[in-house]
């Protein structure tokens, strides 16, 4: 399938659930069932960009509870087999070639181009035979959404904690702050449920993650005045992206409704730009995940030079 095939395939997807008021990436649970995951290789480590989408929508529709993912070859080489009757998910990677072109001066110069490529990947619920490693999780109980127990969200809480961005508790509302590095948030009890505080303060860190301090995410050159709608779908993207890391549903911000014409106005100006945005939400949770492996003076330092 060729490279702009690819990216309108995935961009229409995502057109249609976004034009019923659908957020494609706020069910980032397998199947609805087992609790939220992060899709994963089958050496463990996490699917990138647009493919957690691709492979988010796959399990959801198909019901997989796996977080699990594999080309047929690395199934095998698990002493696997596919079942019968059973069809793979396409997903994407980047590959680059090099051209030769001529420029002003008659000067032969090298250029690199980026295209996508697609290959074919089976959940490990589709396989048979696989090790223990790959066995399904076990089922996590019903979340109740209006009970605050905040000791039960001890693990979310200190993930974001690690994180050394300064967050201010009271406002009446959630936002980030450049000029003074701040994230402005509502008090904890305020906000509906645990997981509603958790997926704002994850959306607000995920813009603090941008700033030209940290990963200087400027989208003004590319998307002009599209670019802070560009910026609230990676903030979006990156909240349920970080949610499903904690094992956490996101919730739908209740302010999400007017960011949808936006969104849909960048999307279809640009078959690319949810590839985009899918891609600079994977560098916001690498870049908030490492905070987790870090002692804390470290992490600031981290923080104030990166």
């Amino acid at each position: 399938m060729k490279s702009q095939d690819i990216c309108q395939q995935i961009t229409s997807t995502i057109i249609t659930e976004l034009e019923k008021g659908v957020l494609p990436w706020s069910k980032p649970w397998a199947g609805g069932i087992g609790g939220p995951v992060m899709p994963r290789r089958h050496g463990g480590a996490r699917y990138r960009g647009i493919n957690v989408l691709i492979l988010w929508d796959r399990a959801e529709k198909a019901g997989f509870r796996s977080p699990y993912w594999m080309t047929f070859k690395q199934a095998l080489e698990y002493g696997g087999n596919i079942r019968k009757g059973e069809k793979g998910t396409q997903i994407v990677y980047t590959n680059q070639i090099t051209k030769l072109e001529t420029n002003d001066a008659g000067e032969d110069v090298a250029r690199r181009f980026g295209f996508l490529k697609s290959y074919t990947v089976f959940n490990a619920g589709q396989i048979e035979n696989l090790p223990e490693k790959f066995d399904l999780p076990a089922l996590k109980p019903e979340v109740v959404l209006d009970a605050k127990n905040w000791a039960d969200y001890a693990d979310g809480l200190a993930w974001f904690a690690a994180i050394p961005a300064l967050v201010i508790h009271g406002g009446k509302k959630a936002f980030f702050s450049p000029g003074p590095d701040q994230i402005i948030l509502p008090e904890r009890d305020s906000f509906r449920s645990e997981q509603a505080y958790l997926s704002v303060r994850a959306h607000e860190t995920a813009h603090w993650s941008g700033d030209n301090r940290r990963l200087n995410r400027d989208l003004s050159g590319r998307f002009g005045d599209a670019a802070y709608a560009m910026e609230e779908m990676i903030a979006e993207i990156s909240a349920a992206f970080c949610m499903a890391e904690l094992g956490l549903i996101p919730q739908i911000r209740e302010d999400h409704a007017p960011y949808i014409a936006s969104w849909l106005a960048v999307l279809k100006g640009d078959s690319k730009a949810i590839l985009t945005a899918a891609a600079k939400a994977s560098d916001a949770l690498e870049y908030m995940s490492y905070f987790q492996l870090l002692p804390k003076d470290e992490a600031e330092n981290l923080a104030e030079v990166a």
